[in-house]
């Protein structure tokens, strides 16, 4: 997903306006957290090797039938380790014994648990590739990356010869991408972040939407409801998919202590669409005040979720409750990690003063993107 269009207008850390923390007193927010080895890297260099091993193993007819078959039927992405399932050969046992060391190192990289199964999954790069790929045209193998703003890309043949492709320019050879399956990365790090803000004080164990709340009125509760929903869009190369995305939703919760609740936008996945998602974004029944704080974010490959829970909470507990709302945005982008920043930011939007009773088009601080919500009763059966 093209990220030239966010990179506008990323806000720079040192503008960022102060935060009340206590009465009477102003501090600057936070500087943010440094990152000794973005998790960027890690990705990126683990589905490189992937790569690499995948196009090598190809030297095998079977398995080459195999993979053409396997893509054909599912162009979104088949998954890489089950691949070599059923067969005998060297290749074979070589690439599928890489790619669970591969899935295990990118859950590592991502603060995910290694017992999510395959992660890495291969694709096509474009449908017109077909026919050169079924008239018997040799593959080669690429990663998809995260560096949108990348002028070339490296792929491999069968002999393991490094080939530069251009990114801006459809390669005539077929291309093999291999990706990471961003849907399933996203379903876990959710889970795992609303579970690590919980442990540290920020937030619920369970997420607050579209789940129970954490008390309700006899008759249900009020929600706010995204009807409509689009980020901006600029041209995107071909070795790029499909994103996904999430929302923190921030305010204070009914104990008067800071929440983040966060919501999964796996519909979220191309610039430049709109999406009428009809999702409940906030359960104001776990809030004590009629104002919340979003910030959209993306999982681009580089997300690492447990990172991200442990820099907003230490962030978000210095910050007490002074009997009137205090807006949460800035702390949050105060503790994303500086490589975030920088190659490839997982920040996208974010949205002030989300009150119960907004309706209609609301634009983004970053003139980014832009949603429409309305107000929305949850009733009891």
């Amino acid at each position: 997903m093209s990220q030239s269009r966010l990179r506008r207008a990323v806000v720079a850390l040192t503008a960022l306006p102060l935060l009340a923390l206590g009465a009477g007193q102003a501090v600057a927010a936070p500087a943010p957290t440094p990152a000794p080895a973005p998790a960027a890297s890690k990705v990126t260099a683990i589905e490189d090797e992937a790569a690499r091993t995948l196009a090598a193993s190809l030297i095998d007819p079977a398995l080459r039938a195999r993979l053409r078959t396997a893509t054909a039927e599912t162009p979104a992405g088949t998954e890489l380790a089950p691949l070599a399932e059923g067969l005998t050969g060297t290749a074979a046992r070589t690439l599928a014994a890489a790619a669970t060391r591969a899935d295990r190192s990118v859950a590592a990289a991502k603060g995910l648990g290694d017992d999510l199964g395959p992660l890495l999954r291969v694709q096509l790069a474009d449908p017109s590739m077909r026919a050169a790929l079924d008239a018997g045209a040799a593959p080669l193998v690429a990663t998809a990356g995260t560096d949108e703003h990348a002028r070339t890309v490296r792929a491999y043949d069968t002999a393991g010869r490094a080939h530069t492709l251009d990114a801006r320019t459809l390669p005539t050879r077929p291309v093999y991408l291999v990706d990471l399956d961003t849907a399933k990365a996203l379903t876990a790090g959710i889970d795992l972040l609303q579970r690590e803000l919980a442990a540290r004080g920020v937030g619920s164990a369970a997420p607050s939407a579209p789940s129970a709340p954490t008390t309700q009125a006899a008759a249900g509760w009020w929600g706010t409801k995204i009807t409509s929903v689009e980020v901006n869009d600029d041209e995107e190369p071909w070795f790029k998919g499909a994103a996904e995305m999430f929302s923190l939703v921030s305010g204070f919760g009914l104990d008067g202590k800071v929440r983040v609740d966060s919501v999964a936008m796996p519909y979220l996945q191309y610039d430049g669409t709109v999406y009428y998602p009809n999702q409940i974004l906030v359960n104001w029944s776990n809030y004590k005040y009629n104002l919340a704080d979003v910030v959209l974010m993306e999982d681009d490959g580089d997300t690492n979720y447990l990172a991200l829970a442990q820099a907003v909470a230490a962030v978000l507990l210095t910050i007490a409750d002074q009997g009137a709302y205090i807006p949460l945005v800035n702390a949050v982008l105060a503790a994303l990690p500086s490589s975030w920043w920088t190659d490839d930011p997982d920040y996208v939007e974010s949205w002030y003063t989300l009150a119960r009773t907004s309706t209609g088009r609301l634009n983004g601080a970053r003139g980014n993107g832009w949603m429409t919500v309305e107000p929305y009763w949850v009733s009891q059966l």
